[in-house]
């Protein structure tokens, strides 16, 4: 089956055709690196992870190009707070964007490019749309002229005219639209700058992603991607000053993720709601933090709770138990090869990666291969259908970014912590359990019973295995 996507742009679901056959070149929006990131940048990571891994796995040679923005007002002003110079600010957030993402097992993608590395591409950039009569330049600043650009607005939907009409007055007076938006800023005492035709100044923020993704990709290319804030302006502008300057399309396709609401409330500074990723890292598994933001559709909102990320972990916890399970089988089987539930996986990649009903069928699999470990498999055809659905599992972990651990390290890993964080006394735990197997050899499944259900009262399951009875706990 060939994969579709839904393309912000003409607002519909379209199959995938490559500019190349089989490469794929991708441009996602990296972040603004003035402060330490949220889950929303998580999200985002992730999603355009798992698309990364997903056109390799179906035989695509990818392209994937992440920036970052690292001279912007944002930063300016958290340099001035600090008493700090800007670089200095952004190499800082730099070096925890990337501890939190190699936490996040998100994969490094192809180029990396950072927006002051390529102020040339930037100036030449500008220079064209100045030349072409896109652009104007008042007292050093640049900027683009909206209404020069027949199509502005199309990603977005919106009409200059609409726009215009509600706009507010507390504007540059200078610009000749409100909506004109800024190339290239001409230099303030304090702040970064570089020399320009134009004078000593920095780029805006739409003109560098524009210069850095055609440096890499091409003037047109085949995917861009980012959260669904980025559509406006930021996209859009994006559209009009490449279009305007190429003289082609500039991306085949727009990929756009959902948010993420923290307790069914937009994340806000103002309600004091931000999930930094450091912070929900100190709290859940990494794998289940990949697990619940991949659990909703990409396009969708998704609401991050307790119990949410409570079921996450759980999540995690099952495919771990089937691992540990299927190492201690010791099955023999006569084949290896991927069977009918990576087809069904595959199925849900290839329309418009849902993930949702991806994970869907990982569970599927890791339940019905449980029921046949319970049934104690001993024949070939047995082993083969175990074995096959092994490689499955493990082949939908890749692409969902899971399943980095060993199963014993990672019960084991989980337990001291859980012990630490809720005071848990394991010597009592283990004396709990060899009373109850002592209960159960004398037959007094009563106070057995008791036992595992004064267990339970602590937030302690247990499994009884054929090679003994293991514990965990199951508040995370």
């Amino acid at each position: 089956m060939t994969i579709s996507l839904f393309n912000t742009l003409t607002r519909k679901k379209e199959k995938f055709i490559p500019l190349q056959e089989g490469k794929v070149g991708m441009y996602v929006c990296g972040p603004t690196v003035y402060d330490s990131c949220h889950i929303g940048h998580a999200r985002s990571a992730i999603v355009f992870d798992v698309i990364n891994r997903y056109f390799k796995a179906s035989g695509y040679e990818v392209t994937y190009v992440r920036n970052f923005t690292d001279v912007d007002d944002k930063i300016i002003n958290r340099a001035n707070q600090l008493g700090i110079q800007s670089h200095e600010v952004s190499e800082k957030y730099i070096q925890e964007f990337y501890e939190d993402m190699d936490a996040l097992h998100v994969q490094r993608p192809t180029y990396e490019p950072y927006a002051t590395k390529h102020i040339d591409d930037i100036i030449r950039l500008v220079e064209t749309l100045i030349q072409k009569q896109f652009a104007y330049v008042i007292d050093g600043d640049v900027y683009f002229k909206v209404e020069s650009f027949a199509d502005y607005g199309k990603l977005s939907g919106r009409k200059l005219e609409d726009m215009e009409a509600g706009a507010r007055v507390d504007v540059d007076k200078r610009k000749e639209n409100p909506f004109d938006f800024a190339l290239w800023k001409s230099a303030k005492p304090g702040e970064p700058s570089w020399d320009s035709p134009w004078g000593a100044g920095r780029p805006g923020w739409h003109i560098e992603c524009s210069a850095m993704s055609s440096k890499y990709l091409g003037e047109h290319f085949d995917i861009h991607g980012g959260g669904k804030d980025l559509i406006f302006p930021h996209h859009e502008n994006e559209i009009a000053q490449s279009e305007a300057a190429f003289d082609k399309p500039f991306s085949t396709y727009w990929v756009h993720n959902g948010f993420v609401n923290i307790d069914s409330e937009k994340m806000s500074k103002s309600l004091g709601n931000f999930m930094m990723i450091k912070d929900a890292l100190k709290r859940y598994h990494p794998e289940a933090i990949r697990l619940f933001l991949l659990s909703s559709h990409y396009r969708s909102p998704i609401d991050l709770t307790e119990q949410s990320m409570e079921e996450a972990s759980q999540g995690v916890d099952k495919i771990y138990s089937l691992m540990d399970r299927l190492d201690k089988a010791e099955l023999k089987p006569s084949q290896t090869r991927t069977g009918e539930y990576w087809k069904k996986f595959s199925e849900a990649m290839d329309d418009d990666f849902n993930t949702a009903r991806g994970i869907g069928v990982l569970f599927d699999a890791i339940r019905i291969t449980n029921r046949m470990l319970d049934e104690a498999p001993d024949t070939l055809a047995a082993m083969d259908a175990i074995t096959s659905a092994r490689v499955d599992i493990q082949k939908m972990g890749e692409i969902l970014g899971i399943l980095h651990e060993n199963p014993e390290n990672y019960f084991k890993t989980k337990k001291t912590a859980a012990i630490k964080e809720e005071a848990i006394d394991a010597i009592q735990v283990e004396e709990m359990i060899q009373a109850r197997k002592n209960a159960r050899k004398e037959k007094d499944w009563a106070k057995a019973d008791r036992i595992r259900q004064d267990l339970e009262k602590m937030n302690i399951i247990i499994e009884d295995r054929p090679d003994g009875t293991i514990w965990k706990i199951l508040k995370s």
